[in-house]
C-alpha cells in the first residue's frame, strides 16, 4: 500500500468518523429536543387542564346559584299564591254573606237621592243619625241589589287576580 492510498484510506476513515459523530450528535440533539418538547407539551397540557377545571368549576357555581335563585322564586310564588288564594276565598265568603243578608232582608242597599232644587243634600253640621249626610235615600229592590253585589264581586275577583298576576310578573322578572 502506497502512502497515497494510506492517506486516502485515512481521509475516508476520518470522513466516516465525522459522519458517525454528526449522526450521533444529531440523534442526541433530537433526544434532548424531544424531551424538551415533551416537557413543554406536558406543561401546556397541565395548564390547559387547569383552565378547563376552573371553567367547569365556575359553570357549576353559576348553575348552583341559578338553582338557588329559582328555588327562592318558586317559594315566593307559592307564598304569594297562598296569599292571593286566601284573599280570593275571603272576598268570595264576604260576597256570599252579603248576598245572604240581602236575601233575608237583614241588609238593604240604598242610594242617595239628590234634591235637584238645592243641588246638594249635605247639611252644614253632621247629624248624629249616621255617617251619610244626605237627607233622602231610596232602597233598592233586593233583586237589583243581588245583581249589584254580583257585579262588584266579579270586580273584586278581577282586582285580586290582577294583583296576583302583577306579583307573579314582579317575582319572575326579578
Amino acid at each position: 500500500m502506497t502512502p497515497a492510498q494510506k492517506l486516502a484510506g485515512l481521509a475516508v476513515l476520518i470522513l466516516a468518523l465525522m459522519a458517525v459523530a454528526a449522526g450521533v450528535a444529531w440523534q442526541v440533539q433530537d433526544w434532548r429536543m424531544g424531551k424538551q418538547l415533551s416537557e413543554q407539551l406536558s406543561a401546556q397540557s397541565a395548564a390547559h387542564q387547569d383552565r378547563l377545571d376552573a371553567i367547569t368549576n365556575e359553570a357549576w357555581r353559576q348553575q348552583k346559584a341559578e338553582q338557588d335563585r329559582r328555588l327562592v322564586t318558586e317559594q315566593q310564588l307559592a307564598i304569594q299564591d297562598q296569599q292571593h288564594t286566601k284573599e280570593l276565598s275571603d272576598a268570595q265568603r264576604n260576597q256570599a254573606r252579603l248576598r245572604d243578608q240581602l236575601a233575608t232582608a237583614d241588609v238593604r242597599l240604598s242610594v242617595l237621592i239628590e234634591d235637584s232644587a238645592s243641588g246638594c243634600n249635605v247639611p252644614t253640621a253632621p247629624g248624629a243619625a249616621g255617617v251619610v249626610h244626605a237627607a233622602r235615600r231610596a232602597q233598592l229592590d233586593p233583586a237589583h241589589a243581588q245583581r249589584i253585589i254580583a257585579i262588584t264581586g266579579d270586580g273584586d275577583n278581577a282586582v285580586i287576580a290582577l294583583r296576583a298576576c302583577q306579583a307573579y310578573v314582579r317575582a319572575v322578572a326579578h
